[in-house]
């Protein structure tokens, strides 16, 4: 009689017996460990390993998701913890977050990009619809931010994208930004500014942008930051906007942008036809959203710092001690 034989188990790998990390696994802690311990960027590690920076970009996003990556700053000051207070008092905040800052006149991006992506962390929750702007300090926060997977949770980009920004673009920032929570995301196809107030409606009407657009009428919360115009901050590198421009919206009393809304000092939208031709969700929609958070800071967002806590009322204000001083000063 023939023997019959045991059935047999998918054979393991000598590295599987041996409990050895798989290439994929080697690939994603090589390129954590050169973005966050060696500095580099997304292109030189793609290049360096010889993948494209999409992937890169997927691996920094998986890691995150698994917890590999952990970055915690933690550093209660009495100092701190009175400015904290008194710029809820001063402006009528619910919550002020301020990151201490040992050197006033280094950068602050980093040490507000830390703190807020320790709030970031804490504030998300299943279910929640989530409202994100775009900026250098909003996506320096990606790698503070601890992921994990939300059930029915849905991030809405908040304005068009800019196709010549490689780092700061709306849309990638908002893109990895879902992935970190494993949600439904929804981007805006078109770019944030057009050529004209007629293009602009044109877009909004024929292309399903204001759909994505009354998601934000059921926001849980938006996560904004402000742009300087004084100096050529990130919308104006990419040349959205022309030197000639940037100047006219200083002669008509802007001090800097939310979402591409030109604001004066006051907190008032200046009357520039620039602010007709941004594709970006509108400011009272934002100011209905019930947690509002505005995280930025450094000496040339002071002015539109304090017109934008005017005009948005933020619910949670994040930045740096050195300019919840000025503020306050």
């Amino acid at each position: 009689m023939a023997r019959q034989e045991k059935p047999q188990g998918r054979k393991r790998s000598a590295a599987q017996q041996l409990n050895l990390p798989d290439a994929s696994h080697r690939m994603r802690v090589r390129a954590t460990w050169m973005y966050f311990i060696e500095g580099r960027t997304q292109s030189e590690i793609a290049e360096i390993l010889g993948v494209g920076r999409v992937t890169i970009v997927r691996l920094l996003a998986d890691a995150r998701r698994r917890r590999e990556v952990q970055i915690t700053i933690k550093a209660p000051l009495v100092e701190v913890t009175e400015i904290e207070r008194e710029l809820e008092t001063r402006f009528g905040i619910e919550q002020a977050i301020v990151a201490p800052l040992s050197d006033a006149e280094s950068d602050p991006g980093q040490v507000i990009a830390a703190a807020a992506g320790s709030f970031i962390s804490q504030a998300m929750r299943s279910g929640m619809t989530v409202g994100v702007g775009w900026g250098r300090t909003l996506y320096s926060a990606l790698p503070f931010i601890t992921g994990r997977t939300l059930e029915n949770f849905r991030v809405v980009s908040l304005l068009g994208g800019i196709s010549q920004a490689r780092r700061f673009n709306p849309a990638e920032f908002a893109w990895q930004f879902n992935e970190l929570f494993q949600g439904e995301g929804y981007l805006v196809p078109a770019p944030a500014l057009v050529d004209s107030p007629e293009t602009k409606y044109a877009l909004l009407e024929r292309c399903g942008i204001a759909q994505v657009f009354e998601m934000a009428d059921s926001l849980d919360i938006a996560l904004l930051s402000v742009g300087g115009i004084s100096t050529l901050t990130t919308s104006y590198r990419v040349g959205h906007l022309s030197e000639a421009e940037r100047r006219s919206l200083i002669e008509a009393g802007a001090v800097g942008d939310i979402l591409y809304n030109f604001i004066d000092e006051t907190g008032a939208l200046v009357d520039h036809p620039v602010n007709e031709r941004a594709i970006a969700v509108g400011i009272d929609r934002l100011r209905r959203t019930p947690q509002r958070v505005l995280i930025s800071g450094g000496p040339e967002k002071i002015p539109v710092l304090q017109g934008a806590i005017r005009l948005l009322e933020p619910t949670v204000f994040i930045t740096d001690e050195v300019t919840a001083g000025s503020l306050l000063a």
